[in-house]
């Protein structure tokens, strides 16, 4: 007789029950594959920088502006890794669309490609120590990469908690029961 063939007694059945519902040691490991995972969770170390230092250094990504004579590019910094995200006019993709590379259209179409690139990769938050004159070329780029969705404001980064403090940081990624509430109170009027 084949096994398979073999009548079901109810000690095979139980011996089968037991090997399925058992839970069997993993020898996976989980890989987080999102390097700025922490600092979306606002829990990353961001340095602090010296507090003589000018612009400082306390974020996690910055917006860094060149503009030569003749070209303009654009960089997303991150303070460990370096250059994260790049635009330039010298880009072939982008210098074909231009008349110019240095003029007003070029640093406007610019910000919207920077913009673009930097909601692909996930970052919508970077700090932008550039000063720009109003009504200038500069200024027009640092306003349409806001107009496209990126804040240069971070978020401050949460405290350490002990358990002898008496207030405690509400954390972003665990939503209340008051939270919930006023966001279903203008819903329901």
């Amino acid at each position: 007789m084949s096994r398979s063939a073999r009548p079901l007694t109810s000690a095979r059945v139980l011996h089968k029950i037991k090997e399925l519902t058992t839970p069997q040691a993993s020898t996976e490991y989980v890989i987080n594959r999102n390097p700025r995972n922490l600092e979306r969770l606002r829990i990353a170390y961001k340095p602090g920088g010296y507090h003589l230092e000018k612009p400082g250094r306390s974020y996690w990504h910055t917006l860094e502006i060149n503009a030569s004579g003749r070209y303009v590019s654009a960089d997303v910094k991150h303070f460990e890794n370096g250059t994260i995200l790049s635009a330039s006019t010298s880009e072939w993709a982008i210098k074909q669309h231009l008349y110019k590379t240095n003029d007003t259209s070029a640093f406007v179409n610019l910000g919207r490609v920077l913009a673009h690139r930097c909601l692909q990769s996930g970052i919508t938050e970077m700090t932008c120590n550039v000063e720009a004159v109003p009504g200038s070329k500069l200024q027009k780029l640092l306003k349409t990469i806001q107009d496209n969705g990126v804040s240069f404001t971070e978020p401050s980064r949460l405290p350490n908690e002990q358990p002898w403090d008496e207030k405690r940081h509400e954390k972003p990624w665990e939503v209340s029961e008051e939270a919930l509430e006023v966001l279903e109170a203008p819903k329901s009027k």
